[in-house]
């Protein structure tokens, strides 16, 4: 699939902005500040309802205006000319509002699937260097863009853990023993859901860090010349032996889950907060021998962050759907030896977006279409 025109109003830096664009390689060139990477944000956002920049939505709208909206017409792909339209406008303070073809969407997460995209930018440096909360974000979003209805689950993890912990904090101090009272019955509830929902996103993991690692690491294996081996291994609190043998993967974690919750009882209730489930796992990245985070050198890291979402692309690709890859100012990182071997990975790819402060940082692609952004204003080059 590829975006064949994509329009905003009132979006970061644009008071209005239209453009046409086609498969193959687009490439924005701007200065920093002048609104290139705004252009596949717009993109990405209308694909997963979610930005690469900001959590938050009020970055999003333009200063002084009360909403944004995005649309984007996409095409099946090169040899289906079906369209879609997809419509956003993206709110302060109330709910967003979708629309597919023009008819209203009951929940603005059901937009999510409609285009799917792999986003790569500088910021992605924090899979491997930053926290367990980054290459967990990385992992839900490959998850996500496999299976949009994902998104549903962790929106309903995110949910049954506020208030399952809002429950544990109200009954922090109190008697470590089974009251048998309105609290107990609730926590057993909340016990049951999170066990449920959280199998299931577990599940969902495992099998998409299992599937796109292969990936990964042909990709790392094109980009990095030497020590080019890398790996992840899934890290979580739950005792996972003998898992993935049983007849119902998903029945099996739950149960896994729950008896997890009884053993950190004690704990939970003494310090008012979940201690288990898939929102405290990590996952280790290893090149070569070592550890990336600590020991791989800032090239290493770069590398090995844009190898898996060149793994995530290839893989969400091998399940049957041809992604939007943005590469978000990726090439001025790189040597020039990296770049040639980047450019050669992604040269048949159905659309590429690429933005660069520099035009010159980027090789040249056959019939490849160029931009140049200027305050917020767009014109070809």
């Amino acid at each position: 699939m590829f975006v064949t025109e994509l329009s905003l109003t009132d979006f970061r830096n644009y008071h209005a902005a239209s453009l046409e664009l086609t498969s193959g390689v687009t490439v924005f060139v701007g200065s920093n500040g002048q609104g290139k990477t705004n252009l596949v944000e717009a993109v990405e956002y209308l694909s997963t309802m979610s930005s690469h920049r900001v959590s938050a939505t009020a970055p999003l709208i333009r200063a002084g205006a009360e909403s944004a909206i995005l649309r984007a017409r996409v095409q099946a792909s090169r040899e289906d000319p079906r369209l879609i339209l997809l419509e956003l406008e993206v709110a302060n303070g109330r709910s967003n509002v979708a629309r597919l073809n023009r008819a209203p969407l009951q929940r603005p997460r059901d937009l999510v699937g409609a285009l799917r995209t792999v986003v790569f930018s500088p910021m992605d440096l924090s899979i491997v260097r930053g926290d367990p909360s980054d290459r967990r974000g990385w992992l839900d979003s490959l998850v996500t863009t496999r299976w949009p209805r994902m998104v549903g689950v962790r929106q309903d993890l995110d949910r049954v853990l506020k208030q399952r912990n809002a429950l544990l904090k109200a009954m922090s101090g109190r008697s470590r023993m089974s009251s048998g009272g309105d609290e107990e019955v609730t926590l057993a509830v909340w016990n049951e859901q999170l066990a449920t929902i959280g199998a299931e996103l577990l599940h969902a993991r495992l099998d998409t860090l299992a599937d796109v690692l292969p990936h990964a690491q042909r990709a790392y294996e094109t980009i990095a010349p030497v020590n080019n081996q890398v790996d992840a291994r899934y890290r979580t609190g739950l005792d996972l032996d003998g898992v993935t043998e049983a007849a119902d993967v998903r029945g099996e974690l739950a149960v896994r889950l729950l008896d997890a919750m009884a053993a950190r009882r004690r704990d939970e209730l003494q310090r008012g907060v979940t201690l288990v489930g898939p929102q405290r796992d990590d996952i280790d990245l290893f090149i070569g021998d070592l550890p990336a985070k600590g020991y791989a050198s800032h090239g290493e890291s770069w590398s090995l962050a844009l190898a898996l979402r060149l793994g995530g692309y290839a893989l969400v690709r091998a399940d049957g759907t041809e992604p939007v890859l943005v590469l978000d100012d990726v090439f001025a990182e790189l040597d020039t030896s990296r770049r040639e071997r980047l450019a050669e990975v992604v040269a048949d790819v159905e659309q590429v977006l690429i933005t660069a402060a520099v035009g010159v940082d980027v090789p040249d692609f056959p019939a490849e279409r160029r931009f140049r952004v200027d305050a917020g204003t767009v014109s070809a080059l």
